[in-house]
């Protein structure tokens, strides 16, 4: 854990989408994050000690899932997938795909496996998959102030965690999708062991890029600007997890922080600090992961 020191950062961005507004000054007690993102070394040791049974190796809750047909509600979870060719980026259903018997052991479906991916960070973890690590490890998830904070490195206010310029002397300072998406990769094209980009100010690893990371705050489509005026807590949060539900779905949302592999300039300008993406609690994906923070 690299403790980080508290202070104040401007938070969000007018430049590139609405739910990274309004920008403003933010302050951060210190806290100790996670120099890497939780491997899947970390997560085998986890479930070994625990016997613990990830989301997408679960049969699915009808209850959560009004009007799916029984034979549906299999484990599994969506895997990312090439297209051939250009497509249409407006869906995004044309390179996603849910595989049945996806889940962090097998990231790509049956036959699929980690031995030769155990430094690369764990995927096709639910939010209560990474609590549940995080309590047995002793430590929580990091707020989304916190990870914003963390992965600007000290460079408070550049569009990236490294300053204005996406790919500084055409070098990718972090693993993102270097090509026409979703067809034409030239970088990595999925995970890459952690570490494998140089650290930020901090000495953090792959805040930026690589996987998505959870974070404890529940999606709102505008940042909630702290505020003085006394606020009941537990009705704060009943309200933010009603409101993070898309309508007609019963699952709330968590912010997800950081980017991955997937963003592109050409579709998803989200490798930076600032951005932030609504997750549904009980999706896992094949670029989603986290990593740890704890009280200083």
């Amino acid at each position: 854990m690299v403790l980080i020191p508290g202070g104040t950062f401007t938070m969000g961005s007018t430049e590139f989408y609405p739910d990274e507004q309004p920008v403003h000054r933010r302050e951060v007690a210190s806290f100790r994050i996670s120099k890497y993102a939780v491997t899947n070394a970390d997560y085998a040791r986890f479930v070994a000690d625990t016997g613990y049974v990830t989301v997408a190796e679960r049969p699915l809750d009808p209850a959560s899932y009004p009007g799916v047909a029984a034979e549906d509600l299999v484990p599994g979870a969506m895997v990312f997938t090439p297209t051939t060719g250009p497509t249409d980026l407006r869906d995004w259903r044309n390179w996603w795909r849910w595989e049945t018997g996806a889940h962090w052991r097998a990231p790509f479906g049956p036959g699929s496996g980690i031995d030769d991916r155990m430094d690369h960070p764990v995927v096709h973890v639910a939010y209560e998959d990474a609590t549940a690590y995080a309590e047995w490890a002793g430590k929580r998830l990091p707020t989304e102030a916190e990870h914003e904070y963390a992965a600007r490195g000290g460079v408070d206010g550049a569009r990236f965690a490294w300053g204005d310029d996406p790919y500084p002397g055409g070098r990718a300072l972090a693993n993102s999708w270097l090509g026409r998406f979703p067809y034409d990769n030239r970088g990595v094209g999925g995970t890459a062991p952690v570490g494998s980009y140089p650290e930020n100010g901090y000495g953090l690893s792959d805040m930026i890029g690589n996987t998505w990371e959870w974070t404890t705050d529940y999606y709102a489509p505008r940042h909630i600007v702290p505020t003085d005026k006394p606020v009941d807590a537990g009705k704060r949060a009943n309200l933010l997890a009603a409101a993070s539900s898309r309508e007609g779905e019963q699952i709330p949302r968590r912010v997800l922080k950081g980017g991955s592999f997937l963003c592109s300039p050409d579709y998803c300008l989200r490798f930076r600090p600032a951005a932030r993406s609504p997750q549904a609690e009980d999706t896992g994906m094949s670029h989603v992961g986290f990593r740890l923070a704890a009280d200083a």
